[in-house]
């Protein structure tokens, strides 16, 4: 018997064996293989660690934290990746960018993102921000055509694919740039599709997006969906540059998100796409919401300025090549600076650093106290005041009586405690550019006085208000309790009461003048005249008016 024991053993396992090869193949557990994305979003060019409250991120304990800059950046990716990894990023990695990647037109900032692996990106509202042919530069390469090559020498494009499947020419109706892409990692091809929020065409210069046409986010995504399906790709994630806002202080992965246009791409977008990465609006979730299909999809977005890495893991059948959903798992990773900053990174950051240095150190006047975006009740900061002061002191000769200035251009505070080692009070150029980054063209335009009251009318939309930073020749009331519509009164233009049926010469940079932010009725605008670029007219400013004190808060008034 005991001897017959090893033939019995072995003819149960070859029974075993047969019983296993003539299962069915749907009852066996589907070979997967394992994928890892890292992704980044609103990155703005900020090389360098960012400072103050642009500078810190709520952790995992509710805690503000020393977040973000290239450095720490690279040393978090390295860190987090593995060898089933793919970097990607959700748009706006450029433009709105420090003195450090602006002056060079961002080339600085494209070269970093290509050095730690981005192999694809969503296009964001500010990569127009210098329009889109400057776009088509940074992605293939080729000297800017009017500052020339920096000092690094010729730009040779982007390591990685712009992507913008929503952005189409007029003429032609195509892409501007590639709608999609696809990478293959451990063994299985994943599609990438890129779109930007269409509202950008108010959020940017008209001039710079001429004959484009920016489509619905999900009509676009659909389309490139269906072309990665009849290429046989399975799996898809979908970059938008678009979100949501959430509550003040929420930990990078909870899911407090305050439904609106990133919740609508996310839940409407095509059954086939798997994933939706986010940007846009600087929040950090982790949210899954459900497709069209009924399934969960995962959702994120990763704050701004480097500050949040989005992990996201999961599995791929590889003989259907999709994403098995319920492997999705999210998590969003503070870039915290109490990690070795990377060297090879802090050699490139200070390399451009001091290329730019002596330019951003030149001082251009100064200041009695801080100048800052804190408002009044009514909305007006001294910072705003200061600025529209300076535009139209650049545009007196052109006939200017007032001007208005945007508050989402007004990008930083100007703080009076030396940042290095110019002395208290200075401001420097450097400064002031990170105030105005954004070289917009001033300008100014014949509007009636009834024009004028529709146009501080335009400062409450549906999604909020955004109240206009007026020149001291100019004030008026504003009751937040009436109708939107009806909540301007008041208007005087050097003290004296505007003429509904009279001509006013307004000044404004060219994104207000073009319509954005929503305020169209400087569209209507006659006798137009263009003069210098803004942060030129708020240097000038400085220069013939230092030292400059904190305006009264009192143009504006109300409630």
């Amino acid at each position: 018997m005991n001897r017959r024991r090893p033939i019995l053993a072995c003819g149960i396992a070859a029974a075993a064996a047969v019983a296993a090869a003539t299962q069915p193949a749907a009852a066996r557990p589907a070979p997967a293989a394992s994928v890892r994305l890292l992704s980044l979003n609103d990155f703005h060019g900020n090389l360098e660690p960012p400072a103050g409250s642009s500078g810190t991120a709520i952790d995992e304990h509710g805690a503000a934290v020393p977040a973000g800059g290239a450095a720490y950046v690279a040393t978090h990716l390295k860190r987090l990746a593995n060898r089933d990894t793919l970097r990607v990023a959700q748009g706006d990695m450029i433009g709105a960018s420090p003195l450090i990647s602006a002056a060079y037109h961002d080339e600085p900032s494209v070269e970093f993102l290509g050095n730690v692996g981005v192999t694809a990106s969503a296009v964001g509202n500010h990569e127009f921000d210098e329009g889109h042919r400057e776009l088509q530069r940074i992605q293939h390469g080729g000297c800017h055509p009017v500052d020339g090559c920096t000092p690094a020498g010729t730009w040779r494009g982007a390591k990685f694919d712009y992507l913008a499947a929503n952005v189409v020419k007029e003429s032609t109706a195509r892409p501007v740039l590639k709608p999609w892409t696809i990478r293959r990692i451990n063994g299985v091809r994943v599609g990438f599709i890129g779109v930007v929020t269409r509202t950008t065409p108010t959020i940017v210069s008209a001039d710079g997006i001429k004959g484009l046409t920016f489509q619905d986010e999900v009509d676009a995504a659909d389309r490139a969906a269906r072309e990665l399906k009849r290429r046989g790709v399975r799996s898809m994630v979908l970059l938008v540059h678009e979100g949501d806002q959430v509550q003040s202080g929420q930990r990078p992965d909870a899911c407090g998100v305050v439904p609106g246009a990133g919740t609508r791409i996310a839940k409407d977008a095509h059954p086939e796409i798997d994933m939706v990465l986010a940007g846009h609006t600087h929040q950090q979730y982790v949210c899954s919401v459900t497709d069209p299909a009924g399934r969960p999809r995962l959702y994120s977005s990763g704050s701004s300025f480097g500050r949040v890495i989005t992990q996201i893991d999961f599995r791929v059948d590889r003989r259907s090549g999709d994403v098995v959903r319920s492997s999705m798992k999210g998590d969003n990773h503070v870039v915290t600076r109490d990690v070795p900053a990377d060297p090879a990174t802090e050699r490139f950051v200070r390399t451009w650093k001091d290329r730019v240095a002596e330019v951003a150190n030149r001082p251009i006047g100064t200041i009695t106290a801080d100048l800052t975006r804190a408002p009044s009740p009514a909305g007006e900061t001294a910072l705003g005041d200061v600025i529209a002061d300076a535009q139209l002191a650049s545009m007196r000769e052109h006939g200017a009586q007032v001007a208005l200035m945007n508050p989402g251009g007004v990008r930083t505070d100007l703080v009076y405690k030396a940042s290095g080692s110019e002395g208290d009070g200075v401001v420097t150029y450097g400064e002031a550019f990170a105030v105005q980054p954004f070289s917009n063209v001033m300008g100014v335009v014949s509007l009636t006085g009834a024009q004028l009251d529709a146009l501080l009318e335009q400062q409450w939309t549906g999604s909020g208000e955004k109240i206009l930073q007026p020149s001291a020749s100019l004030r008026f009331t504003i009751d937040r309790t009436r109708a939107v519509g009806d909540r301007v009164s008041g208007i005087t233009v050097d003290g004296r009461p505007v003429d509904p049926a009279a001509a006013y010469k307004v000044a404004a940079n060219n994104f207000l003048l073009g319509g954005g932010d929503g305020f169209t009725t400087f569209t209507e605008g006659t006798d137009p005249v263009l003069g210098p670029i803004d942060l030129d007219a708020f240097v000038a400013y400085f220069g013939a008016n230092s030292p400059i004190a904190p305006p009264a808060l009192d143009r504006i008034s109300g409630r």
